[in-house]
């Protein structure tokens, strides 16, 4: 589609029930949020980044320790989640629009930008990836199907986890999952920041991988390979409900 505009929105807060304040914990010297932020800036196929927090001074703090990334910043409900997203959409615009959640800091640029270019090829209403491990897909919406969801999804978990509207009604969303090319076994590898564990994985993947730029899903697997013990690191934790496509929500 010819002139399309891309939102990626990253939603954050500072308040967590498992690990308050996680998006500021740093990993090699820099914040989660800065690093994921950075990771959306270097999808090719982004116009525009948006931080989307709840509204309060405590939130206003994220934006001050990234406000140097250049990206835009947004407030709204803390618990409509939804109205929030549609909202930051409204405000900045975008055809299509990529959501991207503060927790996840092992996001992949090339996948995201997959994802992204497959949503505008098929005019798709919700493009998500299949297969990566917990904390690293993106879910893609058109921003009519997003303004749909947020006029007609009423019932509690539809706003607050954003896109359950849309994928509760495949019958007038068209729904778009495509397999990634990645063994089926990383599926279950958790590279979200949860919790404590999670955490602590992270920072020891950081230590040892980033040198200042960003390193690429597939190092961080053949690292992981190599090094299988840090995966028990995390692996008896266990995942919330209301997630789908190894996809979290960081309100």
């Amino acid at each position: 589609m010819k002139n399309t505009r891309v939102l990626a929105v990253v939603q954050a807060r500072i308040a967590s029930t498992r690990l308050p304040g996680k998006a500021l914990l740093p990993l090699a010297g820099k914040p989660i949020l800065t690093h994921v932020l950075e990771r959306a800036l270097n999808i090719p196929s982004v116009d525009r980044v948006v931080l989307a927090v709840p509204e309060g001074d405590e939130n206003t703090l994220l934006f001050d320790e990234v406000k140097h990334l250049g990206v835009s910043f947004f407030q709204g409900s803390e618990h409509d989640v939804l109205d929030r997203f549609f909202r930051a959409a409204e405000k900045f615009g975008g055809d299509f629009i990529a959501r991207i959640t503060a927790d996840n800091p092992f996001t992949d640029s090339e996948y995201a930008n997959e994802t992204i270019l497959k949503a505008i090829a098929g005019n798709f209403d919700l493009c998500a990836p299949e297969g990566l491990p917990l904390g690293c897909a993106i879910e893609v919406l058109s921003r009519a199907a997003l303004s749909r969801a947020h006029r007609e999804g009423t019932s509690p978990h539809q706003r607050e986890h954003v896109s359950p509207y849309i994928k509760e009604r495949p019958d007038i969303f068209s729904i778009m999952r495509f397999p990634v090319d990645i063994d089926p076994r990383y599926a279950s590898v958790r590279l979200t920041v949860d919790t404590e564990e999670d955490y602590r994985l992270a920072a020891a993947l950081y230590s040892e991988l980033y040198r200042g730029e960003q390193f690429p899903l597939k190092k961080t697997l053949s690292f992981l390979d190599a090094h299988p013990e840090l995966m028990e690191i995390n692996n008896n934790i266990h995942q919330r409900p209301m997630t789908h496509s190894s996809f979290r929500n960081s309100r």
